[in-house]
This record gives structure tokens, C-alpha cells and sequence, in this order.
């Protein structure tokens, strides 16, 4: 396992530990995720030592494995609606790497051409929350697009257990991913109007470390937002051109202890580029339909990225 993939890996694995720990995931359910991301109950156990988690029979891994599954309630909130009058948005596919490949397409109406601006699901795949972010993006004047990274099995509608998403996106080689996002940006860039040159990218928590690692292979990405992800190698840094807006979570520690060792890195390297972190607020704080969503920061981090993007792109 490459050292990006294990990091991938790593970062689903102990999302789904720290929501245990904290109370936020039935210990069933966070015992069921490890069978998927372990790939068998032996992986699992070898997975849970890895983490920590200590004194966990096979005989209970059995019994959660067959438990069903328990996805975090989701609020139906949409900022922009699917068919509000100033923006056309819907579903579209593209075919690329041999598939046919699923995306989120939201465009101003009645705009002849605009800068272009990508939108990286979480790990849960495109759900209906990244859905609407693109479409705020339409609203702010830019042509978006989010990709579904879930495409290769058929994308992310055909699945009501969102556990097996984030086993997928985790267990996936990360050359696939990073593939699947540059045809992506080919299809943007493609769009009629799409004023390719004047290129931005925005992800959330795994499409936020999606993002960063993104930017240090886009040369012609001008802007990058990535909210909450994991930083990309420090090796890597210097071959970033976009101006990097880094938005986190006071109390996300897993990602946010990082964020200064980031910085420096960041500086050393002469990138342009800003860091925010919101007293209070956790890991997907963003997320308007989650149990971490707060208000005032995200709308806050929201308004700051359109000003970021609009003053870079």
C-alpha cells in the first residue's frame, strides 16, 4: 500500500474511531465499518489494534457484521434549491478511464462564460449537501462541478449504506482517485463558457485532503479551499501555484494539530496562502445536514471562500 493510500486509509479509519470515542457511533455500527474497511473480521481486528481499540472479539465482529446499518440522520437543507431560477444545475455523466463517470453540474443562467470552480465530496460520496454547495457556487457566478469518486461502482445512488462509501473511497489505490479528478477537471474545463484559465477548487474533510493533494498537481489551479482535509506530503508543497485558503475546526484536533507545521511549510515554500480556525467548531462543521454543523462559523468560512475565490480566480 503506497504511502498516499495508507494516509487515505488512515484518515477513514480514524474518522469513523474518533466518532466512536466520542459517542457520536454506536459501537456496533463503528464495528461494522471496521469489517468493511478491514476488508474480513481478521483485517478488521488487525485494524482495531492499529487504532487502539483493544479486547474486540471475533465473535462480536460476526454478530455487527450482519447488524444493519446506521447512517447519521440527514437534514434535508438546501441554501439553493435544486431549481432556483438563477442557476441551472442538475445531474450530467461523462465518459473517461473506460466508464462512464457521475458528477454534479451548476452553471449561473444566462452567463455566457465564467471562471470554473471544482467542489470534492466527503467521504460519503456525492451526497445531496455537496449537491447544494455546488450549487451556491453557481449562485456566486462560477460554472461548478463535484464529481462522484463513487462512479467506478456505479456511483454514490446506488448505495443506502453510506459506510460502504467511505470503504470504497478508503480502499481504493489512490492513483485511481487522482486519475478520476483530473478527467474530471478535463470535463469541467470542457464546459461551454468555462473560462478554464480561471480555475478553483473546493473539498470538504476527505475531499478536502483530496484538494490539497490536487493543487500540488494542477499547476494551473489558482485557487484552493480546502476545508478540514489532511495535508498533503510536505515534499510535495512546493509545487503548489494556487493561493491555498485552509479552513479548520478549533476542536478537530486529528486535523487541525497539524495545521501549523502546514503553515510553515506553506511559507517556506513562498505559496500564497491563509489558515482559519474556528474556536469551537469540529470536524465537518460545514456540513449544514450533520450533528457537527455550527452556524455562525460555517457561514463565516462560506463567505470568506467566495471572497477568496473571487479575489484569486
Amino acid at each position: 500500500m503506497s504511502e498516499y493510500r495508507q494516509d487515505l486509509f488512515r484518515y477513514v479509519a480514524e474518522e469513523f474511531a474518533e466518532d466512536y470515542r466520542e459517542g457520536e457511533l454506536p459501537r456496533r455500527e463503528f464495528l461494522r465499518r471496521s469489517v468493511l474497511l478491514g476488508g474480513s473480521i481478521l483485517g478488521a481486528r488487525t485494524l482495531l489494534a492499529s487504532l487502539g481499540v483493544l479486547g474486540v472479539s471475533a465473535a462480536e465482529l460476526a454478530e455487527a457484521q450482519t447488524a444493519p446499518p446506521q447512517n447519521e440522520p440527514a437534514q434535508n437543507v438546501y441554501q439553493v434549491a435544486p431549481d432556483d431560477p438563477s442557476i441551472e444545475a442538475g445531474a450530467v455523466t461523462y465518459e473517461a478511464l473506460g466508464r462512464t463517470n457521475f458528477a454534479y453540474l451548476a452553471r449561473p443562467k444566462g452567463v455566457a462564460s465564467a471562471p470554473i470552480v471544482m467542489v470534492i465530496h466527503e467521504n460519503r460520496g456525492l451526497q445531496p449537501h455537496i449537491q447544494d454547495v455546488t450549487r451556491r457556487v453557481a449562485k456566486a457566478g462560477y460554472i461548478g462541478l463535484a464529481p462522484d469518486f463513487v462512479s467506478p461502482e456505479g456511483g454514490t445512488a446506488k448505495f443506502t449504506d453510506t459506510a460502504q462509501i467511505s470503504a470504497f473511497i478508503a480502499r481504493t489505490p489512490a492513483e485511481a482517485h487522482v486519475a478520476h479528478g483530473l478527467e474530471a477537471v478535463k470535463f469541467l474545463k470542457a464546459q461551454p463558457g468555462a473560462q478554464a484559465e480561471r480555475f478553483g477548487m473546493v473539498g470538504f474533510c476527505w475531499g478536502g485532503g483530496m484538494t490539497w493533494r490536487m493543487a500540488t498537481l494542477l499547476p494551473d489551479l489558482k485557487a484552493a479551499v480546502p476545508f478540514y482535509g489532511p495535508s498533503p506530503s510536505f515534499e510535495d508543497i512546493p509545487k503548489i501555484r494556487a493561493a491555498v485558503l485552509g479552513i479548520y475546526g478549533g476542536l478537530d484536533n486529528r486535523i487541525t494539530s497539524n495545521a501549523a507545521a502546514t503553515d510553515a511549510a506553506l511559507t517556506a515554500a513562498g505559496v500564497k496562502h491563509q489558515f482559519l480556525i474556528y474556536p469551537g467548531a469540529n470536524h465537518a462543521f460545514h456540513n449544514d445536514t450533520g450533528q457537527n454543523y455550527k452556524r455562525d462559523a460555517a457561514e463565516n468560512a462560506w463567505a470568506t471562500t467566495l471572497v477568496w475565490l473571487g479575489g484569486n480566480l
